[in-house]
C-alpha cells in the first residue's frame, strides 16, 4: 500500500484524505481521525478485558485449597440450614417471652382494674363532688351541677392527686388573683365558662326578653325549657343527652 501521487509527485486528496493504492490496484481514501478513534476504543476494551480478568483471578484465590467443589457446596447448604435453625430457635425464644409477657399481664389483670376502679372512685369523689360542692354553681348556673359536669367535666384531671383544669388547648388553666399558682377549682370553672360560647344560655340572669321581664328568654310560658337548635348544636354529646334527658325543648 503506498500514498497515490500527481503528475507534480504531490498527495492527491479525496475529500481532504490522502488516497491510498493498496496492492490490488484498489484505491482508498485514508481517514486518519477515523482511524485513530478506533484504535484508542480497542485498547480501552483490551484494557478493560484484562482488568476483569485479573479481577477473576482474584476472586478465585478465594477458593484456593478446595479440591472438590461439589462437596463445597454441600458443606454451604448445611450451614444454611444451621443458621435457618437459629432463627428459628430465635422464633422460638420470642414465643416463649410473649407467653411469659401474657402470664404476667393476665396475673396482675385483677389488681389493675382494681386500680382502674379506685381511681375512677377518686375522679368521681374528687371531681364530681367538686361540681355538687360549688358554690359558683350554686349560685350563678342556671343549670344543675351534673349538667355543668357534663358541660365542663373533660376540662378537669386529677395530677398528683389535685384537682388541674385545662382549657380546649389542652394549657393548664392558672390563677388569675394568684399569678403563677393553678386555678382552684371554682376559678378554673369561672374562666371556661367565660370562654363559652353559650355561657348567656346556663348562667343566671342572663337571657331576659326585658327589663321587665320575668320570664327567661330560654323558658316557654308553660315552664318548659327551650333551646335554640344552634344552642343544642353547640353542645357536647353529654349535654345534649343531659338536656334531652331533663325534658328541654329544641326550637328552631
Amino acid at each position: 500500500m503506498k500514498l497515490k501521487l500527481d503528475d507534480k509527485g504531490g498527495v492527491v486528496l479525496l475529500d481532504g484524505k490522502p488516497v491510498y493504492v493498496h496492492d490490488d490496484g484498489k484505491e482508498i481514501a485514508f481517514d486518519a481521525a477515523s482511524t485513530v478513534a478506533t484504535i484508542s476504543r480497542l485498547n480501552a476494551e483490551a484494557k478493560g478485558h484484562r482488568e476483569e480478568k485479573e479481577a477473576a483471578l482474584g476472586r478465585l484465590k478465594t477458593f484456593e485449597g478446595i479440591s472438590d467443589p461439589m462437596a463445597a457446596l454441600k458443606a454451604m447448604e448445611i450451614t444454611k440450614n444451621l443458621d435457618a435453625k437459629k432463627l428459628v430457635d430465635a422464633g422460638e425464644m420470642q414465643k416463649v417471652r410473649e407467653e411469659a409477657i401474657k402470664a404476667v399481664e393476665e396475673k396482675f389483670a385483677p389488681t389493675v382494674k382494681e386500680l382502674e376502679t379506685i381511681r375512677g372512685q377518686l375522679y368521681a369523689e374528687k371531681i364530681g363532688g367538686s361540681f355538687a360542692r360549688s358554690k359558683l354553681i350554686a349560685e350563678k348556673f342556671a343549670i344543675p351541677a351534673d349538667l355543668v359536669q357534663a358541660r365542663f367535666g373533660p376540662n378537669f384531671a386529677l395530677e398528683e392527686g389535685k384537682i388541674v383544669a385545662k382549657d380546649s388547648s389542652g394549657n393548664k388553666i392558672y390563677s388569675r388573683a394568684r399569678p403563677g399558682e393553678l386555678a382552684d377549682f371554682d376559678e378554673s370553672l369561672e374562666i371556661l365558662v367565660d370562654q363559652y360560647p353559650y355561657k348567656a344560655n346556663i348562667l343566671k340572669g342572663t337571657g331576659a326578653s326585658g327589663s321587665g321581664s320575668s320570664q327567661s328568654a330560654s323558658q316557654s310560658s308553660s315552664g318548659q325549657k327551650t333551646i335554640t337548635r344552634a344552642q343544642f348544636d353547640g353542645m357536647s354529646e353529654q349535654a345534649r343527652s343531659a338536656e334531652v334527658k331533663a325534658g328541654a325543648k329544641v326550637v328552631d
